[in-house]
């Protein structure tokens, strides 16, 4: 598997993290954070820390990210999303 399959893997209304995606795809989770960055066309909102946090964004673009993930009926509270496991996808 490779990197953008294993990002596209993620069904809506899912997430998973630059972990199990380092994981899946032979990597680390900061080399992961890098591809996003460059990456067109792939779902990097569902990408998230392994504490539940938001991350990979900067400035306020975190409210844009949390905004798209609720629409996928992802519910946050302080930043960081509620039932954690249960969103968790493993690619």
């Amino acid at each position: 598997m490779n990197f953008e399959q294993a990002v596209k893997s993620i069904p809506k209304g899912k997430i998973s993290t630059y972990g199990l995606i380092a994981k899946a795809i032979n990597s680390g989770p900061r080399a992961v954070g890098q591809m996003l960055k460059r990456s067109k066309g792939v779902p990097c909102h569902r990408v998230i820390k392994s504490d539940g946090s938001i991350g990979g964004y900067s400035g306020t673009q975190w409210k844009k990210k949390i905004k798209i993930l609720e629409r996928e009926g992802i519910k946050f509270k302080d930043k960081k999303i509620m039932d954690f496991e249960k969103h968790l996808f493993k690619p």
